[in-house]
Parts: structure tokens; sequence; C-alpha cells
């Protein structure tokens, strides 16, 4: 039962592959909620949805449109700072985004422009008319994927945007459990999470050569009773994000008394495995250590807990310890130490 719930608890996730694992997103609140409804509608090839989200049909039908995207696989998407201005009772918003189309035969190709989207100002008038796309225009980009998303759209310079940041976002859109997704606390999709620059060398770096960075991403995932858990995403030497997967031993524990589960008997290493979620978490910038502690009940007698230390652009497991017995006491035992406590 025990070792049920731990499997439950740990399910890691990774970037979404193939188009029908997409989960459905129809969210018109947001410029850029919208356009991610548009992308999500043809890679589910959902193209009478895409084709909805325009106030101007993009094509002379929907036949039409969707023999644009045949040689389409899947798309992934940028979107930066939208800017607003209001004119006649309307208001317009100027999005600048960036996508990478793989194909179906294995190319890619990035592609970059500007969505105009107009709504009927909600405080005036006696009907309301909905975010729609005006029109977009986007060409093929020579730009690596992130560093494509415009700096002014029409004409208009665009607020200064954090291109990695984006990218993290949209990654964590396309690819989180849909228990994170669905979490109320999360609200919108758009919600900025932890980050922190990490400086660090690769042991083949000459010494007088400069630093190198990481970003680590922290997002809020889902929470219950006495437990949170969070995702981990980071740059990588590309310029591009990736989720963190974190290892974890699998353990056999035998009990004295299945009935109470208060004695162990003893805890066995069975192998390791990864999770992407990991609970209770939080990144100590100095230490450049992520550590957790997962409560296995509310009091907390029975828990683990881990470290993980950031080395050469990723994250190793340091140290890990697990209270396997129920007894109301504190007494983790060590399975993992080379040098580090949480």
């Amino acid at each position: 039962m025990l070792r049920l719930f731990l499997t439950c608890l740990f399910v890691g996730s990774a970037v979404t592959a193939n188009a029908q694992e997409q989960d459905y997103l129809d969210d018109r609140s947001t410029p850029s909620a919208l356009v991610r409804s548009l992308y999500n509608a043809i890679d589910r090839a959902e193209y009478a949805r895409a084709w909805s989200y325009f106030s101007e049909p993009p094509a002379s039908d929907v036949d039409s449109y969707a023999e644009g995207y045949a040689q389409t696989e899947r798309i992934e998407l940028i979107t930066g700072t939208p800017h607003e201005e209001g004119a006649a009772g309307s208001i317009y918003f100027q999005l600048p985004v960036a996508f990478l189309s793989h194909g179906t035969d294995g190319s890619q190709q990035v592609y970059a422009g500007c969505y105009t989207l107009r709504m009927a100002d909600p405080t005036i008038g006696e009907e309301f008319e909905p975010l729609h796309i005006e029109r977009g225009s986007l060409n093929a980009s020579d730009s690596p994927f992130g560093e494509a998303l415009p700096r002014s759209c029409n004409g208009t310079e665009l607020p200064e945007h954090d291109a990695l940041l984006e990218r993290a976002k949209a990654i964590f859109a396309s690819s989180a459990p849909a228990a994170c997704l669905a979490e109320p606390a999360l609200g919108d999709a758009d919600r900025t999470p932890e980050s922190y620059t990490i400086s660090f060398r690769y042991r083949h770096d000459d010494a007088g050569q400069p630093e190198r960075t990481a970003r680590l991403f922290r997002f809020f995932c889902m929470r219950g009773a006495y437990n949170e858990t969070h995702l981990y995403y980071i740059s990588n030497d590309d310029g591009d994000v990736e989720p963190l997967h974190f290892a974890r031993p699998q353990l056999d524990i035998a009990y004295a008394d299945e009935d109470t589960n208060e004695e162990v008997d003893s805890i066995t290493v069975t192998g390791f495995s990864t999770a992407a979620q990991l609970v209770n978490s939080s990144f100590d910038p100095q230490a450049q250590t992520i550590s957790e502690f997962s409560r296995w009940r509310g009091m907390g007698d029975a828990s683990s807990a881990g470290v993980w230390a950031f080395y050469e652009g990723g994250f190793r497991l340091v140290h890990y310890e697990v209270d396997a017995s129920y007894d109301g006491e504190v007494n983790p035992e060590v399975l993992v130490d080379y040098g580090t406590t949480p």
C-alpha cells in the first residue's frame, strides 16, 4: 500500500511528443491564451475551431486552411508581451509570436511575426464582442527558436521580453500533467514561475573563459492537505529550455507488523528512477541545491527527503533519506549520502 502511494505521488512527465497527446485548450482570456488556443487547435487537427478564432477567414474555406498544415506534425509556440491600445470602443493588441514547426518528414522551421487582436471594450455598449484575431503576419526566420520573437509589431516598439522565461512558460503549458494545469491556484496559464540564474563552469573550460549561466525555473503544480508539488525547467547551452527529472531510489520496505507499519524490518534499494515533480521542494541559490521533504502523512513522522546539487549544467542526487516508520517519531535512515545533508 505504501509503495503504491509513492508511485502515484511521484509520477513524472515528459514534453509532449505527439499532437494527439495535447490537452484541449480553448481560452480567450488574454491575447497569449487565445493564440495558444489557436495552435492547440491546429496541433489537434481541429481546424474549424482554429478558424473560429479569426474575425476574417484566414483561407477560402476550412478545408483549404487545413491543407496548409497537411505536412505539419506539431508546433511549439512562444508568445511575447502584448502591446495594448484603445480606439473607438475597441481594445487592440499587438502580440509577437514565434513558433517552431515540426514537419512530418522530420524537418523543422522557425516562423516569427505578429498577430493583431481586437476586443470590444467590455465597459461600454450593449453588445459584447469577445477577443479575436484580426490578422496575422508571420514569416520564416533564420533566428534560433528561443531568440526569434520580434522586437516590434506594425511599427510599434514592444516591451522588453524574457525569451527564456516565455519559452519555459510555453513548455510548462504544453507538457505539465493535466492535474497541474487544472489546479485552481494556477489561474492563468501565464503564471510566472520563480526564476534563478546559476553561474558555473565545465571541467574542461579554460580558466580565463567567462562563466557560463543557466536559468532555473520553478513552477507551482498542485497542493494537497500537507504536500505541494513543483516542476523545474532549466536552460541548456543551446539557449533552449528543457524539463528537469530527478533521480530517486526505489524502495522495498518490510515492516514487522504490516497492520501498523510502526516498526521497520528492512529497507532495500531496488534501483533508481526519475520524477519530474518534487514535493515540498525549494532551491537554495547559495548552495545551488534543490531539496524536498515529502510527508507520507500529515504529522510528518513518516517521510522522505532528498537533495540534488547543481553540477556542470544539471542536478545530481547527493542525499536521500527515508523515515518509513509510522511511529510518531522522526527517525530517518540515510540511504544515499555524498556529503550533503538536507
